[in-house]
């Protein structure tokens, strides 16, 4: 077969069918995995009033989780650049599995601690091969465009998670947020390893042909000179270190809402559960247009240069929260300021990992992801134990004080990643 051009990735019927089935399938796979993990959110009310557990433990539960799955991130994101997606993917959501139903089988602060640990390296094997797979199906003048597609998996993922366990699942006890989940990733994984496969060769096609990509197919990977090639193109890339820094940022703020969300906005604005997990569900929702309207303009205006994009998303985050804390006194004024918020935070969302993908190239996307990955969730420090004792101590209105200033901390880092070029491939205009 003659290799596809870049300009012309989708002339093959067969290569189109290939792109949108992996398409579906990372993003159905993808959002099974929050169903056992973003759970915890909605049962963390109950658990308090259950086994008397206090917000510094809960949040040592999101912090300690969040290390482990950034670090879980990085580690398989080396190791997914070097596997088969198919399988990768597959065994990390059934071990999550498995971590839900040892959590919700325990009852001390020590068991739950180690359950939910565990969940989060074992989640840490869902994304990697998932931002491997999308730059090898799809060129890089049109992946910020359709990896913003499937990061809506992110938002279809929690928002289900959310309103299904808290409207389904916690009436019958905390636990079963936690067992129905397992019981319906099990059957995900099953459909998950059916529709998936690898790389366009492990189908008979061939990969896509992207001028200035040294790389091959089938390449060592231990070798010297790719090892050098990671060091140079993701370790020694300043602009991966600045998106990296600003994802710390964005995730503080998109943690504050889907950990906290229900709990804050039962405390602080004094909504019933069941409305403050609708509201969550509204932030997740509109942050699938947010991030599909981000990956557009940056393929469409500023020529896949997404650090730009960020810049304006992290102002309109900020003032969007500004706004929910002063003058959302009402459900429905709330609703529109937090769903305001998750439009304008998805779009970094997605962005730095495709930025960092794009810098690295093909040839070290997982790893570059998994990079600013481990930054995204040392947020946890911060957004799980650190909020919970500031709020125990101060009370939510100094932590939203707080978080304006997280807000303008990431502003700045993208703005010092504005001059980054578009990918890594090769020489380019500004």
């Amino acid at each position: 077969m003659t290799p596809l051009a870049p300009a012309e990735p989708d002339r093959d019927p067969r290569f189109r069918y290939w792109q949108t089935r992996t398409l579906i399938a990372t993003m159905f796979g993808y959002a099974a995995f929050y169903f056992v993990r973003k759970n915890l959110s909605v049962a963390m009310p109950a658990m308090q009033s259950d086994l008397h557990i206090t917000k510094a433990d809960l949040g040592l539960f999101l912090t300690l989780h969040g290390l482990l799955y950034g670090l879980s991130r990085f580690v398989n994101g080396m190791w997914a650049d070097r596997s088969n997606a198919r399988y990768f993917m597959v065994a990390g959501l059934l071990l999550s599995v498995g971590a839900n139903v040892f959590f919700g089988f325990s009852s001390t602060v020590l068991l739950l601690g180690v359950a939910w640990m565990i969940n989060g390296w074992v989640q840490g094997m869902g994304f990697p091969p998932c931002c491997r797979l999308m730059t090898h199906w799809f060129p890089p003048g049109k992946l910020a465009t359709k990896m913003s597609i499937w990061n809506t998996s992110h938002s279809i993922g929690g928002a289900l998670a959310v309103v299904v366990c808290a409207n389904f699942f916690v009436p019958l006890g905390w636990r079963w947020s936690f067992f129905w989940p397992a019981i319906l990733c099990t059957v995900a994984g099953a459909i998950l390893f059916i529709l998936l496969r690898d790389t366009p060769t492990s189908v008979g096609l061939p990969e896509i042909v992207v001028e200035g990509d040294t790389g091959t197919h089938g390449e060592d990977k231990g070798s010297s000179e790719y090892k050098a090639f990671v060091r140079t193109h993701v370790f020694r890339n300043p602009y991966i270190w600045w998106i990296s820094l600003a994802n710390f940022f964005v995730y503080i703020l998109r943690f504050a809402v889907l950990d906290w969300g229900p709990t804050l906005l039962k405390e602080m604005k004094h909504f019933p559960i069941e409305n403050a997990a609708l509201m969550v569900g509204a932030f997740e929702v509109s942050g699938v247009i947010g991030m599909l309207l981000a990956g557009w303009v940056t393929d469409n205006v500023f020529g896949g240069r997404g650090s730009r994009t960020c810049v304006f998303c992290m102002v309109g985050a900020s003032v969007s929260l500004l706004l929910f804390w002063k003058f959302g006194a009402t459900p429905l004024v709330a609703t529109t300021f937090l769903a305001l918020a998750g439009f304008f935070i998805y779009g970094p969302q997605a962005l730095v990992g495709i930025t960092a993908a794009n810098l690295a190239t093909r040839r070290a996307a997982a790893t570059a992801a998994g990079f600013t990955g481990m930054f995204a969730y040392a947020s946890t420090l911060v957004s799980g134990w650190g909020l919970g004792k500031l709020v125990d101590a101060a009370g939510w209105d100094v932590a939203f004080g707080v978080l304006l200033g997280i807000g303008a901390y990431g502003t700045i880092m993208f703005v010092l990643a504005w001059p980054a070029d578009a990918h890594g491939y090769g020489p380019q205009s500004k």
